[in-house]
């Protein structure tokens, strides 16, 4: 079987090859006055650059040159460049290996670096293993590896051996999750969840296929059918609270695993790691139901009285007739009443000439059963579909838990009430029910008779529970979509620690000295190329040539002197950044 690798092939490159692009070696390889002192100090131009390489590679990617080893030709000329000698002289070095082997010897007193021990492959594995905690990623945790190793001050060992110290912690890492996913549960319980992926011929399907199998329209029945998966998924014990044991990051890795994961794959996982991927999807679909649940509601709650409006009206539309029939009638006595008044006349009996009494009379129940009906609260329409309602909301309240801001919420007082008044089966609501959280309005249609309407009230109640689900003044426990706005913050003590230990990784130094310190690498680094552009003629637009300055021509020869003048310039000196040399004129 093919050795398994931890990285891919660019990220291989990219942490342990040597740069070739012009920043990177500017940023990597410039030398400073020390250190082309060092160099300069041996004998002979092959052992001068060879001796520069081996400096260069221990410092970055952090390993020394392997013998035989072909070093990029862009790194070579590089620093060969800063020495002032032939590239080609890098292919005579080394002939002797004791030559190569006594300047590593020399570059790790000098740069206070040392060879990998059996020490440091612990270092190394416990890197990985924390990396891994929060990832798979082979690159994160090489990095990880390699940063560990740096901080040690130890040279990297071989490619092959980091890996091989990565997959190891990767292989604990995982174990280790696992474990903390199934910490306290015993054999009995571990069973019922294999049994979950075994098919059910009740359901004609497995359990775990039914309870992924959500439905999403608003009804009666698809309510039910959310709550009754959400009791079976409680039903089970699983504390949701196991989540918090694992980093979050693999915690999603983990729920990602098991949403592509089919049955008969995971079949071939060791019981272990099946149980755990069970228990992890357990925990996230308690709260995709939790959510589903409370979405569906708000939706049967807004659909009810979206109807009720819509068949109010209709009736509007139905009573067009009789409305208008109503409105002659009084169009006609208001002109036998102006007539009676004019003529001096007794306007009954006008009205009873012209209209007729008696048709007056028959008319006054249809009229008034009309201003009755006219712009009824679309809540007493509502009322009407109780029955519906009551199919599915005395399950909704009981399943859940719900909380607010507010301290002795009258809503969820109201709630309570509800919910024990379903339990003990009673209709009639108390004297006086919590009511201070509803508009005064609806306060008297429930109150209206003296005695409370249960179903005004039940209705009126559900009705503000979905406007303030909806707004986040109350909130679900268990639910992701339908919790407190403060929750994802992280807690103050857990702030507090790592604002203590420097790790609130803000993209942004603390204090004034980490900003002072990267500041200064920054001009650093802009010297350093400056100085390879200026000393390599690379300056865009600009010329030096035997101390002074010039635009650079069209043609890109020689200097235009009648665009600027061109001063003549000092004698040129060499300033040190850091010790890291550029030049530049007084």
């Amino acid at each position: 079987m093919a050795r398994r690798h931890l990285l891919k092939p660019d990220e291989q490159v990219a942490l342990f090859d040597v740069p070739t692009d012009e920043e990177s070696l500017i940023r990597q390889y410039t030398l400073s006055g020390e250190d082309l002192k060092f160099a300069l100090s041996k004998r002979g131009q092959r052992n001068q650059l060879g001796f520069a390489v081996q400096l260069c590679l221990m410092r970055h990617p952090g390993r020394g040159l392997a013998q035989g080893e072909q070093v990029p030709a862009a790194m070579v000329a590089f620093i060969a460049n800063q020495l002032s000698v032939e590239a080609t002289a890098f292919v005579d070095y080394a002939r002797r290996d004791n030559t190569r082997r006594e300047h590593a010897a020399e570059l790790q007193r000098y740069l206070d670096l040392r060879l990998s021990t059996r020490g440091d492959k612990r270092i190394a594995l416990l890197a990985a293993i924390d990396a891994a905690a929060a990832t798979d990623k082979g690159g994160t945790i090489a990095t990880a590896i390699v940063q560990a190793l740096r901080k040690e001050r130890v040279l990297l060992p071989s490619v092959e051996r980091i890996e091989r110290i990565g997959l190891a912690g990767r292989a604990i890492a995982r174990r280790r999750a696992t474990a903390a996913v199934l910490e306290g549960f015993g054999p009995a319980e571990l069973a019922g969840f294999e049994q979950l992926l075994v098919l059910d011929f009740e359901i004609k399907q497995t359990r775990f296929g039914w309870l992924r199998s959500t439905p999403e329209a608003p009804g009666d029945k698809n309510m039910a059918g959310l709550l009754e998966r959400l009791t079976f998924v409680r039903s089970l014990g699983v504390d949701t609270k196991r989540q918090d044991r694992l980093h979050p990051d693999r915690w999603k890795q983990l729920v990602r695993e098991g949403d592509v994961t089919p049955s008969w794959l995971a079949a071939d996982f060791s019981p272990a790691r099946r149980c755990a991927l069970i228990v992890v999807q357990l925990i996230e679909l308690n709260a995709t139901l939790t959510d589903a649940a409370v979405v569906m509601f708000n939706k049967l709650i807004g659909r009810l009285f979206t109807r009720a409006k819509a068949l109010s009206e209709r009736r509007h539309l139905d009573v067009r007739k009789d409305t208008a029939k109503a409105l002659r009638l009084f169009r006609d006595t208001l002109r036998a009443l102006t007539s009676a008044k004019e003529a001096g006349g007794d306007a009954f009996a006008a009205i009873d000439e012209r209209i007729g009494w008696n048709r007056l009379v028959e008319a006054q129940p249809t009229i008034e059963a009309m201003v009755e009906s006219v712009d009824p609260d679309t809540l007493l329409i509502a009322v009407e579909r109780y029955a519906g309602l009551r199919r599915y909301a005395p399950a909704f309240l009981e399943s859940f838990t719900f909380r607010s801001f507010r301290a002795q919420d009258a809503l969820l007082v109201a709630i309570e009430l509800l919910k024990d008044l379903n339990r003990r089966g009673l209709r009639s609501l108390p004297e006086r029910p919590p009511s201070s959280f509803l508009q005064p309005k609806i306060r008297k249609l429930i109150f209206g008779e003296g005695k409370p309407d249960r179903r005004v009230y039940e209705i009126a109640t559900l009705s503000v529970l979905r406007d303030r689900l909806r707004s986040g003044d109350v909130w679900v426990e268990g639910s992701r979509e339908f919790r407190p706005f403060d929750e994802p913050l992280m807690p103050k003590p857990a702030f507090a620690a790592l604002k203590d230990a420097d790790n609130l990784r803000l993209g942004v130094p603390r204090d004034a000295a980490a900003y002072l310190d990267q500041t200064r690498r920054t001009l650093d680094f802009q010297l350093k190329r400056l100085a390879y552009l200026a000393r390599n003629g690379k300056l865009d637009g600009v010329r030096l040539e035997d101390g002074e300055a010039g635009r650079r021509a069209a043609g890109g020869r020689g200097t235009d002197r009648s665009a600027f003048a061109v001063r003549r310039a000092a004698p040129v000196r060499r300033v040190e950044m850091d010790a890291q040399p550029f030049v530049a004129a007084r």
